[in-house]
C-alpha cells in the first residue's frame, strides 16, 4: 500500500514580462503565504508556477523556453509539478495544451482563485492589497487598473487582459498604507493606461484625485507614473505634480510613432502636431520633468520617409529617457491583416539608429548634471558600487547613480544627497554630499 508523502511542497513563482506581471506574482505569493504555503520567488522549489508574457515575439519565445526548461526538470525529477499562468497562457491556452502537454495545468490572467485551488490553497477576499513583494524593500508597484479599452492596431493586451477596470481610490490608499508599513518609500503607479483611470468608476479621468489621496500616506516619499496614454491625458495631473513634492517629476508616456500616416494606421487617435503640443505643455507646466517614451519601428507600411520623420522628431524633442522596439506581427490584432512588409534587418537598423541618437542625447543631458546634487534612493549594492536613482529614473529601465563603495558608505533603502562627479551615456557617478 502506497503511503501519502509527508514532504511539504515549496512553490517557486517565476515571473516573466512587465511590472504588471510582477504585481500579479506578488498577489499570488501573498495569497499562498496566507494559506501557510512555503513560497519563494525564482529560487528552488518542487512546484513551479510560471507567470508568462505574451506581448511580442521575443517575450513569447522567452516564456515558451522557460516552460520547456521546467518541463525538462519535471522529467528529470527535480520538479514535481509545473503550472503556467499569465498572458501567454490566456492567449494561447489550447495551443499550449497541445504543444506542451506535460505542463500540469494552464491558467488565464483572471484565474487566480482556480490556480490557488490547484496549489491546495483558498482565495481569501480579505487579503485584497496584501502582497509578498519581490522588489527591493524601498519601492513597490501599485497597479491602479487592469485591462485596456484602447483600439491600438498592433497591441494584443486587450485580448489577454480584457477591458479597462479601475481599482477604487480607497482600496489603493489602503494598499499604499500596508506597503508603507512594510518600509516601502516609493510607489510606482502602473496600469495598461493611467490616462483612463477612473472613467469607469467615477465617470471622469481621476488620476489627479488619486495622487492627492496617495500623497497623504505617511512613509511614502516618491510616487511615480508609468504608462500614460497621450490621447485625453488629464492635464490637472501636472498641477498636482508641480505642487506635491512626493509626486516625482517623471512620466512614462509610450508614444509609439510620430509620422501621421503611421499614427492613423496604428489607431492612436492623435497626430504629430497634437503630440508635440502635449509634450510642450508638459514641459511648460513642469520644466524639470523627465519624460520617458517607447517607440516602435518597422510597423507595416512604414516608409523611409515615415522613419526619417520619427528620427528627426526624436532629435528635436530630446527625450530624457527612450526605448525603441521593432514591430512584432501579432495574430488577432487589427494590424495582423496588414502586410508585415518591412524586412527584419531594416527594422533592426532603424531601431539601432534611434537608440544611437538617444544615446548621444542622454550623454549630453547627463553631462549637465555633473557638479549638481540630487536626492537619490539607494536600491542595492552591486560589486564595488552602491546603486541608486534620482527622482527622474525608474528602476530597471532608466539611468542609475553609482557610488564607489570602497570610498563611501550609504545605507540601502535610504534617501541620500549625492553630488554627481562623472557621467556616461546612461549612468551617473557620484559621492555622498557632506552637509
Amino acid at each position: 500500500m502506497r503511503t501519502k508523502s509527508l514532504k511539504k511542497n515549496k512553490i517557486n513563482v517565476v515571473t516573466l514580462g512587465c511590472s504588471k506581471n510582477v504585481y500579479d506574482s506578488e498577489v499570488l505569493m501573498g495569497q499562498l503565504k496566507a494559506n501557510n504555503k512555503e513560497v519563494v520567488h525564482e529560487e528552488e522549489g518542487n512546484v513551479v508556477v510560471i507567470n508568462t508574457c505574451g506581448f511580442i515575439g521575443s517575450a513569447k519565445e522567452e516564456s515558451v523556453n522557460t516552460i520547456l526548461e521546467y518541463v525538462q526538470k519535471k522529467e528529470e525529477g527535480s520538479v514535481d509539478k509545473v503550472f503556467v499562468t499569465g498572458c501567454l497562457s490566456e492567449r494561447y491556452k489550447p495551443d499550449l495544451e497541445q504543444e506542451i502537454p506535460d505542463v500540469d495545468q494552464y491558467f488565464g490572467t483572471s484565474d487566480l482563485p482556480i490556480l490557488l485551488k490547484a496549489l491546495g490553497a483558498d482565495y481569501k477576499h480579505e487579503l485584497i492589497g496584501e502582497r509578498l513583494t519581490t522588489t527591493p524593500k524601498n519601492y513597490a508597484y501599485l497597479k491602479i487598473a487592469e485591462g485596456c479599452d484602447r483600439p491600438c492596431s498592433f497591441c494584443a493586451i486587450p485580448l489577454m487582459r480584457g477591458k479597462h477596470k479601475s481599482t477604487p481610490i480607497e482600496d489603493l490608499v489602503a494598499e499604499a498604507h500596508k506597503l508603507a508599513a512594510k518600509g516601502v518609500k516609493e510607489l510606482i503607479l502602473i496600469a495598461q493606461d493611467l490616462t483612463y483611470y477612473g472613467l469607469d468608476l467615477y465617470k471622469k479621468r481621476n488620476l489627479a484625485e488619486l495622487l492627492e489621496a496617495l500623497v497623504k500616506v505617511e512613509g511614502i516619499e516618491w510616487i511615480r507614473l508609468h504608462y500614460a496614454f497621450p490621447t485625453g491625458f488629464p492635464m490637472d495631473v501636472l498641477q498636482v505634480m508641480k505642487r506635491e513634492p512626493k509626486v516625482c517629476n517623471y512620466i512614462d508616456i509610450p508614444l509609439q510613432h510620430i509620422a501621421d500616416p503611421i499614427l492613423k494606421s496604428m489607431r492612436r487617435g492623435t497626430t504629430k502636431a497634437k503630440t508635440t503640443k502635449l509634450l510642450n505643455d508638459f514641459r511648460n507646466a513642469v520644466p524639470d520633468m523627465a519624460i520617458r517614451t517607447t517607440l516602435i519601428v518597422g510597423y507595416p507600411g512604414e516608409t523611409q520617409e515615415d522613419f526619417e520623420t520619427l528620427r528627426d522628431w526624436v532629435k528635436e524633442m530630446r527625450f530624457e529617457r527612450l526605448g525603441c522596439f521593432t514591430y512584432s506581427h501579432e495574430e488577432n490584432t487589427h494590424a495582423y491583416s496588414l502586410e508585415d512588409d518591412v524586412p527584419e534587418a531594416i527594422k533592426q537598423e532603424r531601431a539601432n539608429e534611434i537608440m544611437e541618437i538617444q544615446s548621444q542625447i542622454s550623454w549630453e543631458l547627463n553631462q549637465e548634471k555633473i557638479g549638481k546634487t540630487y536626492r537619490c534612493i539607494i536600491d542595492r549594492k552591486e560589486g564595488n558600487y552602491f546603486v541608486g536613482r534620482t527622482e527622474f529614473d525608474s528602476p530597471d529601465v532608466d539611468n542609475e547613480v553609482l557610488i564607489d563603495a570602497r570610498a563611501h558608505y550609504v545605507k540601502i533603502g535610504d534617501y541620500t544627497q549625492i553630488t554627481i562627479t562623472e557621467a556616461a551615456d546612461f549612468d551617473l557617478y557620484g559621492k555622498p554630499c557632506m552637509i
